[in-house]
């Protein structure tokens, strides 16, 4: 199992996050994708992916702090990212659910990082909320020159999802996928396996049976459990595609049988 998009740097100690590493690993997360939101998490996510070979991460400016993003900082995540344990740009994209930044501001970071992944030619991780509609339209301005990503915790319907696979990009699924009722696991249940990578989004997002608590990497089982329940397969199946599609988007091996 690979946890495709996680912040142990969020809640945790230095001490707890290795612990939750060593966890996941002895719960059979093979890998685990530290994400970057700022400078700061983006050199964070590298220290520790430095520290372990299971962990990698990414570099990136969440929207949250689009104000923040400057040529200086754009010249550190250029040097972040030619690490190789660095395996995408983001958490990038364009979030007016809590509007933190101005939206000039976010539109104006997402491009840059964009176009930074499209010179780096690394995959890309985004976050959308309450701006679906908007993220997409500019990843189709980029979408020929990127070499694909992801729009992580995907918020919209199957035929939104259509829309991006069209563009050359998955779409990621965390605990929501658990929840009663969830809109989520509807599209989860009928989009197409190849197109779908999963993660925790810790410490946020807890599956059941732990919702209401702090999420972890080791609870990704919970995730791939349920989506093997609604797709009507084994685990070990779902394990085996999902896990080779976030091996070939992120590349994570050098080479790659198939």
């Amino acid at each position: 199992m690979i946890d495709s998009h996680c912040h142990l740097y969020i809640k945790n100690s230095t001490e707890q996050q290795d612990q939750l590493i060593k966890e996941a690993v002895a719960d059979g997360i093979g890998k685990i994708i530290n994400i970057g939101i700022d400078i700061e998490t983006s050199q964070l996510s590298l220290d520790l992916a430095e520290k372990y070979d299971s962990l990698y991460s990414t570099v990136g400016i969440h929207p949250h702090d689009a104000k923040k993003l400057n040529e200086q900082s754009i010249e550190k995540l250029r040097q972040l990212a030619a690490h190789d344990k660095v395996v995408a740009i983001g958490e990038i994209g364009l979030d007016f659910y809590r509007n933190l930044s101005p939206k000039p501001l976010q539109y104006a970071a997402f491009k840059k990082q964009l176009e930074l992944a499209i010179e780096l030619k690394k995959p890309i991780v985004i976050h959308t909320r309450d701006s679906l509609e908007e993220t997409i339209e500019v990843v189709n301005k980029y979408a020929a020159e990127l070499v694909g990503g992801v729009f992580h915790c995907f918020p919209g319907d199957a035929d939104d999802a259509e829309r991006i696979f069209k563009l050359g990009f998955s779409v990621s699924f965390g605990g929501v996928i658990t929840f009663k009722n969830s809109d989520m696991a509807e599209v989860a249940a009928q989009v197409p396996l190849e197109n779908i990578i999963l993660e925790t989004d810790s410490p946020y997002l807890t599956p059941l049976p732990f919702r209401g608590k702090q999420n972890r990497p080791a609870y990704l089982k919970y995730v791939y459990e349920k989506l093997a329940e609604l797709r009507g397969l084994p685990v070990a199946d779902i394990e085996s595609i999902i896990d080779r599609n976030c091996v070939k988007l992120f590349k994570l091996e050098e080479t790659f049988a198939g």
